[in-house]
């Protein structure tokens, strides 16, 4: 006990001290805590995910939702509307363009039937936010590109769930709805924003009132779970009622509450300190989120490893050219649209869906569990290289040519570079 309770000690040393590096050479700590966790989980033996219990998973969830309502207090409604075009063409696009390289690979390379062949394809379709949202902010882009790829990590964690739960179903009955299927995504998301835009709104009548009591800093994050958990109860996206309750909390003038309140009606926005809390909770359950990502990591055979590799580049490559295709116009610099590319790392969403194929008795399951897995691992390690060479001349040339921008690593002209936990507000 002892033991464990200095190690959860020195891992917030070690992070803090893994932030400053990410910020000064760009290394990022979210590899460095996968690396941590793979040393501790399967190469050593000395950690476990049955160790955790039910706490493990219980945690990465809390570290997500925190992680997408913090982002969501920093987005501004005028972005976010201005980035709606964007964010559905690339969200769509590298969905459908990673789901149908990894179904492919998984016919041709591992000998799996089409359908669990496209169950690993929707599981590994979509972006982890936790990686990408943290990356993002440290990397300060500009404010349109860094809402697309927050957005766009937000809504590819619905299409995974709702794809992967529609195909299982297939599987089971031997039929699929589409009707059925697009409503529910439909659903997911609609009803998802409107229940965070009325709970938060909610909360801003009643969070004037709540500090008034003794201890009441978390009673927000408290808030924000019961809006999520509620919002999964329901049938919905918790994901994105968490997003949208922190947008809403974060625009307060820009929605006009005060003047929907009208007299005597107190409106209480978020304070500095609620803010720099938030942040800090982010930071925290970042940390051990990674870690425990780390652990829950399984190998599989040296050929399985090569042939991953192989197809998370090309997922990278397809994803390059898309975003070559969407990030068109000027105002998207050669540096954001680089890291843009980059921005395809796989997570918990991913790693926990994988293990349903096999749960289900879907054939081929375990195939689907371990490829998955690692391609969980080389799509983080490789956005963490890609984010390190794009320091270095050559590789920004190439990237330009690649992305058919001029060469060079300053954002356009009057370009406003994203809010980060330092600067913001």
């Amino acid at each position: 006990m002892s033991t464990t309770v200095m190690f959860i000690g020195l891992t917030v040393f070690v992070a803090h001290f893994l932030a400053l590096m990410f910020r000064r050479t760009h290394v990022p700590d979210v590899l460095v805590l996968v690396l941590a966790g793979i040393v501790l989980g399967p190469v050593t033996g000395l950690v476990t995910p049955a160790d955790f219990g039910k706490v493990g998973p219980i945690i990465a969830t809390i570290a997500l939702v925190v992680i997408l309502f913090e982002s969501g207090t920093a987005l501004d409604v005028d972005t976010l509307q201005r980035s709606l075009g964007t964010t559905g063409a690339l969200t769509v696009g590298s969905f459908v363009l990673t789901a149908a390289v990894v179904a492919a690979t998984g016919v041709a390379a591992f000998g799996l039937e089409p359908l669990p062949a496209l169950m690993l394809g929707v599981t590994l379709g979509g972006t982890a936010s936790a990686v990408v949202i943290p990356m993002v902010a440290t990397l300060r882009l500009a404010v349109k590109p860094a809402t697309v790829l927050v957005l766009e990590s937000a809504l590819t964690d619905v299409l995974c769930i709702v794809g992967v739960f529609a195909l299982l179903q297939w599987a089971a009955e031997g039929q699929l709805d589409a009707a059925r299927l697009a409503g529910s995504v439909a659903a997911a998301l609609v009803f998802a924003v409107v229940i965070g835009i009325a709970g938060g709104i909610g909360w801003l009548f009643v969070l004037g009132r709540v500090r008034g009591f003794p201890n009441t800093i978390s009673s927000t994050l408290a808030y924000v779970f019961i809006v999520y958990g509620l919002t999964e109860y329901v049938g919905f996206s918790g994901a994105i009622a968490a997003l949208s309750l922190g947008v809403t909390l974060g625009n307060v003038h820009r929605f006009g509450l005060e003047r929907i309140a009208g007299r005597g009606t107190r409106i209480e926005a978020l304070s500095a300190e609620d803010l720099n809390f938030f942040r800090e909770a982010v930071f925290l359950l970042k940390t051990y989120f990674f870690v425990y990502l780390g652990i829950s990591i399984r190998f599989a055979d040296v050929d399985v490893a090569l042939v991953v590799a192989a197809m998370i580049v090309v997922v990278f490559v397809l994803r390059t050219l898309l975003v070559r295709a969407v990030f068109r116009a000027p105002e998207f610099g050669l540096r954001d649209a680089a890291v843009a590319s980059m921005m395809a790392p796989k997570g918990l969403a991913a790693a926990v869906l994988a293990t349903l194929p096999l749960e289900q008795g879907v054939p081929g399951g375990e195939t689907i569990r371990d490829v998955a897995y690692l391609a969980v691992l080389v799509s983080i390690a490789l956005t963490a290289l890609l984010v390190v060479a794009l320091r270095w001349s050559p590789v920004l040339r190439l990237y330009a040519v690649l992305l058919g921008k001029p060469a060079t690593g300053a954002p356009p002209a009057g370009a406003e570079v994203a809010r980060t936990g330092d600067d913001a507000r």
